[in-house]
């Protein structure tokens, strides 16, 4: 049995459905992101599971056992916000026993809990320090020791890095995946920041004005992406329209416009004469001079419009003549600042018929 089971959930505001006849499950000890635009209804359905809002139709299983009548504070699940939320005036260690305080535990106890947990976060020392003299980093990891101080069954993180810089944010994410394996919690994760999802999910559920559009590895989400939405949403992608032309075993030829012919996996329901999408990733394509891919299943001709340098990499827009605009992805092997394409130049595209992602829709 599901740890959670969420049951065709809809949430209404107004003339505004935030959550569409929602309905999936979560596994005890996972992490699993929640990631969509704003206004996607994710941080509502957290609110739902929480117990903040009440849904107009549906149930939420807890173990079986529906969640609608149960209090938010009887609820075995704790959230942890964006703006830490944490007692000004109280200690460092103060803040993280007062739910054990409100639930009325043994004072040896709760000592002895709030020492373990902050050693958790790497925060044993900093247990006497109050709020406004730690960094950011150091406040977010004391709201997390505090919803995690009585174990709850789930733990509830909305958008919890989004304030934190870009070094501080990828050592939190560390430190999650890191709490998460030691402590067996199952956490929800709200984000609308791809990468993040990405690098942190067992699984990650791709909504979009309050409907699940996806649920899968993460993985399975950016390599196979089950519709356009999730496919234009999940990183970077050349979406380019396609008719299927003929399917043959495990490739399939595509009537492509702007690209003309081209190779493709077979798409599982596709058939001749259908409409649909090329999804292309950067990555998945080569780069390089005229006549430099003369074996390549897939080539097509263009000119450097611009260039993004990203240290690691480099990413390449090509411009087609027919005005299409492909982004292609070169790894920089070399020290400093390195591209081997100037706005301008002739270059050449190709990719394996192995690659590439038919989408009908």
């Amino acid at each position: 049995m599901p740890l959670l089971e969420i049951r065709k959930i809809t949430r209404r505001f107004g003339e505004l459905t935030a959550v569409d006849g929602l309905s999936f499950d979560i596994e005890a000890g996972e992490f699993i992101s929640l990631l969509g635009p704003s206004g996607c209804g994710k941080t509502t359905l957290l609110r739902i599971i929480a117990g903040l809002e009440a849904p107009d139709a549906g149930d939420i299983l807890l173990d079986g056992k529906s969640l609608l009548a149960v209090a938010p504070e009887e609820r075995p699940i704790h959230t942890v916000f964006q703006s830490y939320a944490l007692f000004p005036h109280l200690t460092v260690a103060d803040n993280v026993a007062f739910p054990l305080r409100m639930r009325h535990k043994p004072r040896a106890f709760i000592a002895r809990r709030v020492a373990e947990v902050l050693e958790h976060v790497a925060l044993a020392d900093k247990a006497s320090r109050m709020p406004h003299e730690l960094s950011g980093g150091q406040r977010q990891r004391v709201a997390l020791a505090r919803a995690l101080a009585d174990l709850p069954r789930i733990l509830l993180l909305d958008e919890p890095l989004a304030a934190l810089d870009a070094k501080l944010r990828e050592q939190m994410q560390v430190e999650l995946i890191r709490l998460q394996r030691e402590l067996g919690i199952t956490f929800i994760f709200v984000t609308h920041t791809q990468a993040e999802a990405l690098a942190l999910s067992h699984r990650i559920a791709v909504m979009n004005r309050g409907r699940l559009e996806q649920l899968d590895a993460p993985e399975r989400i950016y390599g196979y992406p089950q519709n356009r939405f999730v496919a234009d949403f999940i990183g970077q992608c050349t979406l380019v329209e396609a008719i299927v032309q003929a399917i043959d075993g495990a490739h399939m030829a595509l009537q492509a416009r702007h690209l003309g012919t081209v190779a493709a996996p077979a798409a599982p329901g596709a058939c001749p004469g259908q409409r649909g999408w090329l999804a292309l990733r950067p990555e998945q394509l080569q780069i390089g001079r005229a006549g430099a891919f003369a074996a390549a299943a897939n080539r097509v001709a263009g000119t450097v419009r611009d260039f993004l340098y990203a240290g690691d990499v480099t990413t390449y827009i090509v411009e087609l003549a027919s005005g299409l605009r492909i982004e292609a992805l070169l790894a920089n092997s070399a020290p400093g600042r390195v591209h081997f394409f100037e706005q301008g130049e002739a270059v050449e595209l190709a990719w394996s018929a192995d690659v590439g992602r038919y989408l009908h829709e």
